[in-house]
C-alpha cells in the first residue's frame, strides 16, 4: 500500500528515523564514515574521506549498507538521437522516468539508502562511430551534478558504463582492428571519467562494467557478426577488460590511486563468476577491489509475470546455496556488491511475495557482508512524488535500520541472520510438508513420478530421495503407501500449472523399496496420458541407484547399458529399456496416470 509521505528536505525527524536504514550488512556505529565531501578539485582529504580511504574491501562494504539504482535514467539508450544533432543528456526521460533531481536523491538517502549506483550510457554522448572517443561536456556535467547530490547527501556512489547500446559485441568481431577499437574506446572512456572525478570523494566507486562482461561480449547486434568468441575466450577477455580497468583508473592521478573500483563478474551470474576461469586482476593498492554480482534468481518470479509464488524449501535452498557460494570472493577478502537484485512486474506493481524474497535475501547479505543494491525505476521509491509504495517492504528495510543494530558487533549480527535463515527455511518445509497427503518416512514405501519436462519449466520431485515439495507450483499429485506385492496408481495433473511441453527425464520410484521389499519387481501395467493410453516403447526393468530407492526408468537418456543390478518378473531382459516414454517436447502433458504391479521375488 502507498505510504502519504513525502521523503523530502522538510521531512519530520520522527518519520525519517523510522524509515531510515544503514543497511543489511549490519553494522555497528563505527561503520559509519561521517560528513561526505562536495564537488572540490581540492586534494586534502577531510577527517571522513581519511576514514573512507583507510578501510579495507570488506569494511567499506559493511559501511555501504543498502543501496538503491537509479534505474532506467541516466543510461536510457539515445546515442542516435545524439548523433541526429540532440541533447547528449535529451535520453534522460525516454525510458518512462522523471528527470532526477536533488530532492529526489536526497528523498532516497532519508528512506534508508545509504549508496546509489547510477548507470550510465556513455556513448549516448560519444559519436564514436567516427573514432571521436570525446565524452560529451553535458554529459559529463550531468553526471556530475547527480554524483554531488549523492555525495552531498552522505551516500556511497557507484558509476559505470551501462550496456551503452551494445558496443561491447565490438569485442567478438572476427577483425582484430573492431577489437582493438573497442578496447582503444573503452579506455578513452574511462580516462575521461576517471580524470574528471579524480579528485572526488572515497564513496565514489567505478564499476568496471555492467552485465557485458561475458557472454555478451558476443553481441551479433553491433558487428553484425554471430559471435567468435568461444567461453573461454570470453573468460579471458572478460579478465583483461577487468585488468586494463584497474590498471587504467591506478594511472589517472588524484585518489584513484587508491579507490574502491567495482569488478564486473562473468554476465554478473554468481555460478558463472564462481568459475576458476574468473579472475579478480591485480590491483597495486591494498584491499580495495570489490566485485559486482547480480541476483534475479530465479528468473520466472524475479523478471516475469509468470510466477507469482515464491518460499517453497526449495526456493530458499537456491538462494542461500548461492550466496553462499558466492561468499568464496568475501573469504579471499573481497567485498561483493549485489549490483542488482528485484522482484519486478510488468505493471509497475509489487508481486506476492516479494517480502519474503528480499528478507530472506536481506538476511543473507547480513550473514555474508554482502551490499544489497535494490534495481528500481519508481517501482519501490516513487520518483514523481517521492513516495514509497509499499508499507510492508518500507517496514522491512527500516527493520535494519542502524539504530536498531546499535552496539552489536558483526559477529553478533551474523549469527542473527544465521538462525532466522536456518528457521525460515525449517517454517517452510513444515508449511509445505502440511499439505502433503503422504510425507516422506524411513518406515514407508512411497510410489511416485519423478517428471522434468523437456523444457525444464515442470518439474515434481526428481532424484532417489522422495520429496512432494520439490514440485513447480501448482502440480497436483496423487501418490501411493506401498504394501506389498499388489497393483497401485499413481499420477500428476498439471493443469493449474499450465501443461508440460514432452520429457527430459521421468521414472517411477519406489521410495525405501529396498530396504523394505527387497528383491521385488515392478511391471508396467498402463500409461494414460492426457486420459489416452500411450504405448511403450520398449520393456520396463527395475533397478536401484542408490540401493534404497526402487526405480523403473520410463525416459533416462543417460542410461543405454542394462545396469547389472537390473530385474525384471519374468527374468527376461529382452527388448529392456530406459526410454520406454519418449514424449517430444511438441507434445503437451496435461496429466500422466501410471498402473503398476509390485511381485514378490
Amino acid at each position: 500500500m502507498e505510504i502519504n509521505l513525502i521523503l523530502n528536505a522538510g521531512i519530520s525527524a520522527v518519520l525519517s528515523a523510522m524509515l531510515a536504514l544503514t543497511g543489511c550488512s549490519g553494522k555497528t556505529a563505527s561503520n559509519s564514515s561521517g560528513t561526505s565531501e562536495a564537488a572540490s578539485a581540492e586534494t586534502t582529504e577531510s577527517a571522513a574521506d581519511t576514514e573512507e580511504n583507510n578501510m579495507t574491501s570488506l569494511e567499506v562494504i559493511r559501511a555501504m549498507g543498502n543501496g538503491i539504482n537509479l534505474g532506467n535514467t541516466l543510461e536510457a539508450y539515445n546515442h542516435q538521437a545524439y548523433i541526429n544533432g540532440s541533447s547528449a543528456t535529451s535520453g534522460e526521460i525516454v525510458w518512462g522516468q522523471p528527470r532526477t533531481t536533488q530532492e529526489m536523491i536526497q528523498g532516497m538517502k532519508a528512506a534508508g539508502f545509504d549508496t546509489i549506483r547510477i548507470p550510465i550510457a556513455w556513448t549516448n554522448g560519444m559519436n564514436y562511430e567516427s573514432g571521436n572517443y570525446t565524452i560529451d561536456s553535458a554529459l559529463m556535467d550531468r553526471v556530475d551534478e547527480v554524483v554531488t547530490w549523492a555525495l552531498d547527501a552522505d551516500m556511497y556512489v557507484i558509476i559505470n558504463d551501462h550496456w551503452d547500446g551494445g558496443w561491447w559485441g565490438m569485442f567478438d568481431s572476427a577483425e582484430q582492428e573492431t577489437r582493438d577499437k573497442a578496447m582503444e574506446m573503452y579506455k578513452a572512456m574511462w580516462t575521461q571519467i576517471g580524470e574528471h572525478f579524480a579528485d572526488r570523494s572515497y564513496k565514489l566507486i567505478f564499476e568496471s562494467a555492467n552485465e557485458e562482461l561475458g557472454d555478451k561480449l558476443n553481441d551479433k547486434e553491433i558487428t553484425g557478426s554471430s559471435g567468435v568468441l568461444s567461453e573461454n575466450e570470453c573468460y579471458e577477455t572478460t579478465n583483461e577488460i577487468n585488468s586494463e580497468f584497474v590498471k587504467l583508473i591506478r594511472s589517472l592521478g588524484g585518489r584513484n590511486a587508491d579507490r574502491f573500483l567495482l569488478i564486473a563478474g562473468y554476465n554478473t551470474d554468481i555460478t558463472k563468476t564462481c568459475d576458476d576461469r574468473f579472475q579478480m586482476p591485480e590491483d597495486t593498492a591494498d584491499s580495495k577491489l570489490l566485485l559486482s554480482v547480480h541476483y534475479y534468481t530465479p528468473w520466472d518470479y524475479c523478471g516475469t509475470d509468470g510466477d507469482n509464488q515464491w518460499g517453497s524449501p526449495q526456493d530458499y535452498d537456491e538462494q542461500n546455496g548461492l550466496f553462499e557460494k558466492l561468499s568464496k570472493f568475501s573469504k579471499q577478502g573481497y567485498g561483493v556488491v549485489i549490483g542488482e537484485y528485484a522482484v519486478m512486474l510488468k505493471n509497475g506493481g509489487i508481486k506476492q511475495d516479494t517480502d519474503k524474497f528480499y528478507d530472506n535475501l536481506l538476511d543473507n547479505c547480513d550473514l555474508y557482508d554482502y551490499c544489497p543494491v535494490l534495481w528500481d525505476c519508481s517501482n519501490f521509491y516513487k520518483r514523481i512524488t517521492n513516495t514509497i509504495s509499499d508499507e510492508t517492504l518500507a517496514e522491512l528495510f527500516s527493520s535494519r535500520a542502524a539504530a536498531n543494530e546499535a552496539g552489536k558487533s558483526t559477529e553478533e549480527i551474523k549469527a542473527a541472520a544465521k538462525e532466522k535463515i536456518e528457521s525460515t527455511r525449517r517454517i517452510a518445509e513444515e508449511n509445505a510438508l502440511a499439505d502433503v497427503e503422504i510425507a516422506p518416512s524411513d518406515d514407508a514405501a512411497v510410489a511416485w513420478i519423478m517428471y522434468q519436462s523437456a523444457d525444464y519449466t515442470k518439474s515434481y520431485s526428481v532424484g532417489d530421495t522422495y520429496d512432494p515439495t520439490n514440485k513447480t507450483k501448482g502440480i497436483k499429485d496423487k501418490n501411493v503407501i506401498i504394501t506389498g506385492a499388489g497393483t497401485y496408481t499413481v499420477s500428476l495433473d498439471f493443469t493449474e500449472c499450465g501443461a508440460a511441453k514432452g520429457v527430459a527425464f521421468s521414472a517411477l520410484g519406489i521410495s525405501n523399496g529396498e530396504d523394505l521389499f527387497p528383491g521385488y519387481t515392478i511391471s508396467i501395467d498402463k500409461i494414460l496420458i492426457n486420459n489416452s493410453p500411450y504405448q511403450l516403447n520398449g520393456k520396463e526393468f527395475t533397478t536401484s541407484d542408490d540401493k534404497h530407492c526402487t526405480r523403473v526408468n520410463l525416459y533416462n537418456a543417460w542410461v543405454n547399458d542394462l545396469p547389472k543390478e537390473v530385474r525384471t518378473p519374468d527374468g527376461d531382459f529382452t527388448d529392456c529399456s530406459a526410454q520406454i516414454m519418449d514424449i517430444s517436447d511438441k507434445n503437451s502433458v496435461s496429466n500422466i496416470s501410471i498402473t503398476f504391479t509390485v511381485h514378490e521375488p
